[in-house]
């Protein structure tokens, strides 16, 4: 025993001495210290109401270094969603992006915005801008950002002049609205995730309601408050975790809200007013507004943002059509919404990414950014675009997005090769049938729609942008369409533009379509045989396929064109993989019930004006569908 106890003894005398005598033993000891303890040992809190132009005065946490030897950036964040905790006394478990900012030595600046929770204010969603104030009352976050910058340089200590913002989702949209007529000392801005334009991002996509996410979001963030508070309002819980059913059984829209939201939310009446893209959610659009951009600028988001896409890679788009040379970037990584700051990276379901991606963009991209425009650190600007090439797991650059050099290729769908076979085709071959029998067709039923997920819940998941998609596929009211095995390895690059040929026997009718990749059959371990592995998918609400203003109804049994884009990917179908795609006109409770029926505001549906409709897919040579991609050679 004796023994024993000295060889532990001296087992740990030498562990002792390689922490200490290690070249990073500071780091590695600093690391066993909590971030939260850190910032309690690091930085003194400070709450204050800062006055906008207009008199209101907006609740604002400043978190400055103790060590006053040295000057330091301001780096910014302003939320809808609370600066909690609350008090002097009551700090948080994290500062900034990511403890490597806690650690370097920042201001941490957070702003409750105007409205919320101890802020003055009314509160409006998605705050329409103004591009030109004649008077101090006319303010919007562009003018409230200016103002808090101001008013911080001229009252907080040890600063260098230097201001950074940075946020994920409504935060992000903050961003994008605060560098639009930026203050001068504003010099990094971070949009990660930001809302674009409400009307194709989070609750509607292409006119269709994204019902899961709509309730979910608005019942636990859209309540109205009766004035400034540090307490958040109490959400309705559902009385059940099976939404496809809780929802289904409701019926109407209408109904939803009256049994479940009990008509408290606001914003959701809003919405329900207003189906078609009308000046209500025009003059809620920030992209119009991105001029006069000056900072340096990286947007950030997720291949699998099931959120803020098409806000990420419109913002992006946006600023580099209308601000010529100015610095901006775009990072893409194989992200859920904000994926990239609260999680490893590594995998999603049961799809792998091969390494830590998020801890690796913290470190090695997002740190250095404002390192680099806030203090001058010696780090290498960013190339144009850092993508993640799902597939294959690995890291791309590209001077432009999407990449210059991929050519464009359209697959056609075509008949199954098999009366055996369920699945048609997709190649480059046009189709040379042009006769009445060129079409396949399924039997739309909004009281049997295809579930989204597979996953028992109400809400929507993250892992649906990846899973497996052959529950689906099974369905008769899906049609599927799929390549020969690929022969070589195919990378498809930026968005996909899709074009079907539709009839329909009803008046009105939504299009799914998912994009999707076929893993091989086999028996190899770690592999997923047959996986349909969802790379991207898209809908639209038949009505608005000419105009999201002017929505029309079908013709029954005449040919129509329906077109809508499939956003951005960077994906490789690797040699003996498939590329597939499903075609459905119900995707529940993910998107609300169409009727089928045109009526003139979808969302004042009653029941019987529901009814099953026959959907035909055309595919001949006077009516070809097909999608069209960008090939990287």
């Amino acid at each position: 025993m004796a023994t024993r106890n000295y060889l532990l003894a001296r087992w740990l005398v030498a562990l002792i001495f390689i922490i200490v005598s290690h070249p990073n033993s500071h780091t590695v000891a600093q690391d066993t210290i909590s971030l939260e303890s850190l910032i309690r040992l690091r930085y003194e809190k400070q709450e204050v109401m800062i006055p906008m132009r207009d008199g209101v005065k907006l609740h604002t946490v400043i978190f400055s270094p103790k060590d006053t030897t040295k000057t330091y950036p301001i780096l910014m964040k302003r939320t809808p969603y609370s600066c909690s905790p609350y008090g002097k006394d009551s700090l948080p478990t994290s500062l900034g992006p990511s403890d490597h900012f806690v650690k370097a030595g920042y201001i941490f600046v957070n702003q409750d915005v105007r409205g919320r929770f101890m802020s003055e204010g009314n509160f409006e969603q998605v705050t329409p801008h103004i591009s030109k104030k004649s008077t101090p009352d006319q303010v919007d976050e562009s003018s409230d950002t200016f103002d808090t910058i101001e008013w911080l340089l001229k009252n907080v200590s040890n600063h260098n002049s230097r201001v950074g913002m940075y946020g994920i989702s409504y935060p992000g949209f903050y961003c994008s609205a605060g560098m639009i007529d930026a203050h001068p000392a504003l010099k990094a801005v971070s949009p990660q995730a930001p809302v674009g334009d409400w009307y194709f991002d989070d609750f509607l996509h292409n006119g269709a309601f994204f019902l899961a996410h709509a309730y979910r979001w608005l019942n636990n963030n859209a309540h109205e408050r009766k004035g400034p508070s540090a307490e958040k309002p109490v959400s309705e819980v559902l009385p059940s975790i099976d939404g496809y059913n809780l929802f289904l059984n409701a019926g109407t829209i209408q109904e939803i809200n009256r049994r479940h939201l009990k008509g408290r939310v606001s914003f959701w009446n809003d919405m329900m007013a207003h189906p078609n893209r009308d000046e209500f959610w025009k003059k809620r659009a920030i992209l119009p507004h991105l001029k006069n951009v000056a900072p340096a600028v990286m947007v950030v988001t997720g291949w699998y943002d099931a959120e803020d896409l098409f806000g990420s890679f419109k913002t992006y788009a946006a600023i580099e059509k209308m601000n010529p040379g100015v610095n901006n970037v775009l990072v893409v990584g194989p992200w859920i919404h904000g994926g990239w700051a609260s999680s490893d990276g590594d995998k999603l379901g049961a799809v792998s990414f091969g390494s830590k991606t998020a801890a690796f963009y913290r470190a090695e991209i997002e740190f250095p950014f404002f390192e680099k425009y806030l203090k001058d650190a010696n780090h290498p600007a960013l190339s144009e675009s850092t993508v993640f090439e799902t597939g294959s797991n690995k890291w791309r650059t590209f001077t432009h997005w999407p990449p210059q050099q991929a050519k464009s290729q359209t697959l056609y769908l075509g008949p199954s090769t098999s009366p055996l076979q369920s699945a048609g085709t997709l190649s480059s071959d046009p189709p040379k049938q042009d006769s009445a029998v060129a079409f396949d067709e399924y039997i739309s039923d909004p009281a049997k729609p295809v579930p989204y997920t597979e996953a028992i819940t109400p809400r929507m998941t993250v892992e649906y942008m990846a899973e497996d998609q052959r529950f689906a596929a099974r369905r008769p009211d899906v049609l599927v369409y799929q390549t020969k095995p690929m022969e070589e390895d195919m990378v498809v690059a930026g968005p996909i533009d899709v074009e079907l040929w539709v009839t329909t026997t009803g008046t009105d009718a939504d299009f799914v379509v998912k994009l999707i990749d076929v893993q091989p059959d086999g028996t190899v371990a770690d592999t997923l045989p047959n996986y349909q592995m969802m790379v991207r998918s898209e809908v639209i609400r038949g009505r608005f396929r000419d105009s999201f203003e002017a929505p029309k109804p079908f013709e029954p049994g005449v040919a129509t064109k329906v077109r809508l884009e499939l956003l951005d990917v960077l994906h490789r179908f690797k040699k003996g993989h498939r590329l597939m795609i499903h075609i459905q006109s119900t995707w529940f409770p993910l998107v609300d019930l169409n009727p089928q029926k045109f009526v003139p505001n979808i969302y004042n549906a009653e029941p019987g004006d529901f009814q099953k409709a026959t959907h035909k897919i055309l595919r001949s040579a006077s009516h070809p569908s097909r999608l069209t991609l960008g090939i990287l050679p």
